[in-house]
């Protein structure tokens, strides 16, 4: 199995080289080979001649700093669906890879299509380094009415199916990308793992959580963010609609194609949300 395995950076030099290095520790079955992708988006912290140097195979796609993750992992995804792989590997360059994940994952995926019948998506959960909790992988839907708000699932000793994903360690057969295509190019930071999840759900392919973990992985705070209510409100409005936030328009198309004939009502509650809570703590 040939694997394009697609990366976004900005800088963050350090973090992009101990993950590369975690990836090519990966002991691979016979026949399997990876080809990486990174697409940094403007680093000015010499992640990009770093990588050229320790990495030299590794292909780089060098941004101007306005793609950030679901843009350069659109721009490294469009290349390698050029290039025939069999599968493609999402990776967050702030997650480091156990020795045998390469090996789980593809041997998940096979598992899987024979029980099923069909290629799916295999997702890698992440655990904190320190605290050994679950960080990011795979999704279900908290109730049915609540079509956009999820919970994590613990891994297990077999796959468990799920209905979306974080897109920190994600496998996708050819299949599947051949079928759902690229990344929504319309996202700019967050919301385009989520989509490829319910998409691919959509069209009928399956999605499995890989037993046991695939790395570790910090979680992101939601200090200092739009959701922290210590935050002043024209501050959190601020960073609501920042590309690292909720954008009302990239918002305003999952929730469109996704939340169901109420899906305006469901667009606009962040933003209430965000409103109400700063008057109340005021």
């Amino acid at each position: 199995m040939t694997i394009a395995v697609l990366m976004a950076c900005h800088n963050r030099r350090e973090k992009t080289l101990a993950c590369l290095s975690a990836l090519m520790a990966n002991r691979l079955p016979a026949g399997e080979s990876l080809h990486v992708i990174l697409a940094d988006d403007g680093s000015t912290d010499g992640t990009s001649e770093a990588v050229r140097t320790q990495f030299p195979r590794t292909e780089i796609i060098v941004g101007d700093g306005s793609w950030y993750w679901n843009g350069g992992m659109h721009k490294a995804f469009g290349r390698a669906l050029d290039g025939g792989y069999e599968a493609y590997l999402w990776l967050n360059d702030d997650t480091m890879l156990y020795p045998d994940t390469i090996a789980r994952l593809a041997g998940t995926a096979r598992d899987v299509k024979v029980r099923h019948g069909t290629d799916c998506i295999i997702v890698g959960s992440t655990q904190d380094a320190d605290t050994r909790q679950l960080t990011y992988g795979g999704v279900v839907r908290t109730a049915f009415w609540r079509p956009l708000t999820f919970r994590m699932i613990e891994p297990g000793d077999q796959p468990i199916a799920c209905e979306s994903m974080w897109g920190n360690c994600v496998l996708i057969p050819a299949a599947v990308a051949r079928s759902i295509g690229n990344l929504e190019p319309r996202f700019k930071h967050s919301m385009g793992d989520v989509d490829y999840g319910l998409r691919a759900r959509r069209a009928g392919f399956g999605i499995y959580v890989m037993p046991g973990f695939a790395g570790t992985c910090s979680m992101n705070s939601p200090r200092g963010s739009f959701e922290d209510p210590g935050v002043p409100l024209l501050q959190r409005l601020k960073k609501i609609a920042h590309p690292k936030g909720m954008p009302i328009d990239a918002w305003r198309i999952l929730t469109r194609r996704h939340a169901g004939p109420l899906w305006f009502l469901y667009w606009l509650w962040p933003y209430f949300k965000v409103i109400a809570t700063s008057i109340v703590r005021r």
